[in-house]
C-alpha cells in the first residue's frame, strides 16, 4: 500500500499546476459570480442537482469544463465525458444508445460535450432526438458564439450561461492559493513578489489555466538555495524579475482570424473611425495587424468604409481608401501598416455622411419587392424595326441636346414616380452635392408644371 500511494503521489505531481489545482467545489471556483454566487441561479441548479441542457459559452481558461466536473461530482446522474475532437458519429450513437438504456432503467445521463463547436451540423443533430425526448441533459462548452457555431434546434433546447474572463483579482488570489495550497506549492518554500503576482495575472488576460501555468514556469525556473544540512536542510527558490521577464516575454494575441474575435476586432475598428476617434481606429488597427490579420482584409474594409460612412461629404476618402489597398497589395507587411495607419486617422477625422449607404439600402430594398416593374419606354434602347414600333425610345430626350444639359423626363418606373433615394446631408463637401441636388428637383418640378 506504500507503495501504491507513493506511485500515486508521483503522478500527482507530474501533472501540470492547473490540472492539480482545478476545484473540486464550488467554493474553490474562481471568478464567474454572476452564476456559481450565492443564491445564483446556476449554482442553485447545481447543489440540487436539477441541472437541465445547457451551453457554457466563454473564453479559454475561465472554467467551463470545470464546471462540468463540478456537476459530474454533485449529480446523481450518469455522467459521460465527451470530446469533440476525438470523437464521432459512431461515437456519439453508443453513447445514445446507453442513455436511452439508462432512461429506461430511470437513470438520468447527463453528457458533456467539450469543444462542442469543433461538431459540424450531422454530429450535433444526432444530439437533437434525444435532447427533445430527455435521453440525456446534454452541456456542451464552446469558446465560440453559439448563436453562429451551435444548430439553431439545438440551441433553443438549451440554456445559454456566458462565462467571463476573469479580473485581475481574481487571478491574483488564485495564484496566492496556488502558493499556499499542499495541491500546488504550498509544501515547498517560494519567494516571489507581490508585484510578479500581479504582473502574472495581467499577463493571464482573464484565463486562469494561463496564470497557473505561467507561475508553474517561473518557480520551475527559479533559483534554488540551500540552506543547512542534512535533515535541517532547507530548499527555498527565488523568483527574481529577470525570470518573469524572460517567461513572459512573448504574448500570444488573444485572436482568431475565423472566430468572434475576428469579427469583434473588426467592428472595433469600423465604429472607431465612425465616431471619429482616430487614437481607438489606431489601437484597433495595432490589435489586428500585430495578431497577423491579412493587411488586405483590413484595406478592403477601410474602402468600403470610405463610401459607406464617408461618402461624397469627402469624395476623396475612397480615393485614399483604394490607394491605401493597393499599397498594402504592392509592399504587404510590416511596411504596409503605416499605409493603414494613414488611411484610418484620415477616415476618422473625415466628415461623416451615410447618404449614399441609405440610398442603396432603400433602393434594393424597392427593388426587392418590386422586381417586375416594367423600365419607362422611353428609355428603352430600340436597336430592331418591332421595338420602335412598339415604342421603345419614343420620347427619349438626350440631356445633352439642351441648354441646362437636363430634361424634366421620369426616368424610375410608373409606380415610383417621384420617389427620392439619395438624401444628402450638409457635412463636408456633400452640402454642395445638397444644394445642386435641390436646384435639380426644382427645375424638374417646374418643367413638369409648364
Amino acid at each position: 500500500m506504500g507503495q501504491m500511494s507513493l506511485f500515486h503521489s508521483q503522478i500527482e505531481e507530474s501533472k501540470p499546476l492547473a490540472e492539480r489545482l482545478r476545484p473540486k467545489t464550488l467554493d474553490e471556483f474562481a471568478g464567474q459570480k454572476h452564476l456559481t454566487g450565492e443564491g445564483k441561479v446556476l449554482r442553485r441548479l447545481i447543489e440540487k442537482d436539477m441541472v437541465s441542457s445547457m451551453i457554457f459559452w466563454g473564453p479559454p481558461g475561465v472554467g467551463k469544463t470545470t464546471l462540468a466536473r463540478i456537476i459530474a461530482e454533485k449529480t446523481k446522474a450518469e455522467f459521460i465525458n465527451f470530446s469533440a475532437v476525438t470523437s464521432g458519429i459512431k461515437e456519439i450513437r453508443e453513447v445514445m444508445k446507453q442513455a436511452d438504456e439508462n432512461r429506461f432503467s430511470g437513470i438520468r445521463t447527463i453528457v458533456f460535450v467539450d469543444e462542442i463547436h469543433r461538431f459540424n451540423k450531422a454530429q450535433q443533430d444526432a444530439f437533437l432526438p434525444f435532447v427533445e425526448k430527455g435521453a440525456i441533459i446534454l452541456i456542451g462548452a464552446t469558446t465560440e458564439n453559439p448563436s453562429f457555431e451551435i444548430n439553431s434546434a439545438l440551441l433553443s433546447r438549451c440554456k445559454v450561461f456566458v462565462l467571463q474572463g476573469l479580473t485581475e483579482e481574481d487571478l491574483y488570489a488564485l495564484l496566492v492559493r496556488a502558493l499556499r495550497d499542499d495541491r500546488g506549492f504550498g509544501t515547498q518554500e517560494v519567494v516571489i513578489e507581490d508585484d510578479d503576482l500581479h504582473l502574472i495575472a495581467a499577463f493571464a488576460n482573464g484565463d486562469a489555466r494561463t496564470a497557473l501555468s505561467t507561475l508553474e514556469m517561473v518557480i520551475l525556473n527559479g533559483d534554488i538555495r540551500v540552506s543547512g544540512k542534512g535533515k535541517n536542510a532547507r530548499e527555498t527558490i527565488t523568483v527574481t524579475g529577470e525570470i518573469i521577464e524572460q517567461c513572459i516575454s512573448k504574448k500570444s494575441l488573444l485572436y482568431d482570424k475565423n472566430g468572434e474575435e475576428h469579427y469583434n476586432l473588426i467592428s472595433a475598428l469600423h465604429k472607431s473611425m465612425r465616431n471619429s476617434d482616430p487614437d481607438a481606429a489606431v489601437y484597433w488597427l495595432a490589435r489586428m495587424l500585430e495578431a497577423g490579420e491579412d493587411p488586405l482584409y483590413i484595406a478592403r474594409r477601410i474602402v468600403r468604409f470610405a463610401s459607406e460612412d464617408v461618402g461624397l461629404a469627402d469624395p476623396r476618402a475612397v480615393e485614399l481608401a483604394v490607394a491605401c489597398y493597393q499599397a498594402c497589395h504592392f509592399i504587404g507587411m510590416p511596411e504596409c501598416s503605416v499605409h493603414l495607419t494613414e488611411a484610418c486617422v484620415y477616415l476618422s477625422l473625415a466628415p461623416k455622411s451615410n447618404a449614399c449607404d441609405r440610398a442603396w439600402i432603400e433602393a434594393s430594398s424597392d427593388a426587392r419587392q418590386m422586381l417586375a416593374e416594367p423600365v419607362p419606354l422611353q428609355i428603352r434602347n430600340a436597336p430592331t424595326k418591332l421595338m420602335k414600333e412598339l415604342g421603345y425610345n419614343a420620347g427619349y430626350q438626350y440631356a445633352h441636346d439642351y441648354e441646362e444639359k437636363m430634361t424634366a423626363m421620369e426616368c424610375l418606373p410608373e409606380s415610383l414616380a417621384g420617389r427620392e433615394y439619395y438624401h444628402p446631408t450638409e457635412e463636408g463637401v456633400e452640402g454642395r452635392f445638397k444644394t445642386r441636388n435641390e436646384q435639380i428637383k426644382a427645375w424638374k418640378e417646374k418643367q413638369r408644371r409648364n
